[in-house]
């Protein structure tokens, strides 16, 4: 058992530290080069776009392990079972998991020029559409069940 125990040591701290190198991956994404863009010059004027970036990430690690004099309750233990002596039983078992994302999406231009800095916010026409479908839809929800309660 003791080298069951050590593999699984082993493969966690491997798994730990790809875990410490996906988390540094995943924060090198919120860099001011990922939030503002290069300037773009043409003429007498100079673009830049302002973005939001988001980043999330969790991982997780467990180790068990237990040991059985017999067939688990309820269970009655094979006849191959018994000749083997598997019935006597042990086991040791761990793993781990995780995972990330990171997004970005343009909010903003900033345009200068002759007359000054200028900010220009970007729309997104899409969000703005879902967030009123869903408000229109809660207001109906909730006339209708304030329509059922004034009946009674």
């Amino acid at each position: 058992m003791g080298n069951k125990f050590d593999d699984i040591v082993v493969n966690a701290v491997n798994s730990q530290e790809q875990g410490i190198e996906l988390m540094e991956k995943l924060i090198a994404v919120a860099q001011p080069g990922a939030v503002y863009s290069e300037p773009i010059a043409s003429g007498d004027y100079t673009i830049i776009t302002a973005s939001e970036v988001s980043v999330g990430m969790g991982f997780g690690y467990g180790i068990g392990g237990g040991t059985m004099s017999g067939p688990a309750k309820g269970e009655t233990a094979t006849p191959d079972e018994l000749e083997s002596g598997e019935e006597e039983g042990g086991g040791f078992g761990g793993g781990g998991g995780g995972g990330g994302f990171s997004m970005g999406r343009p909010v903003a231009v900033i345009s200068i020029g002759p007359a000054g800095v200028q900010v220009q916010p970007v729309r997104d026409v899409t969000k703005i559409a879902l967030a009123f479908l869903t408000a229109a839809g809660s207001m109906l929800f909730m006339l209708s069940r304030m329509r059922q309660v004034s009946r009674f």
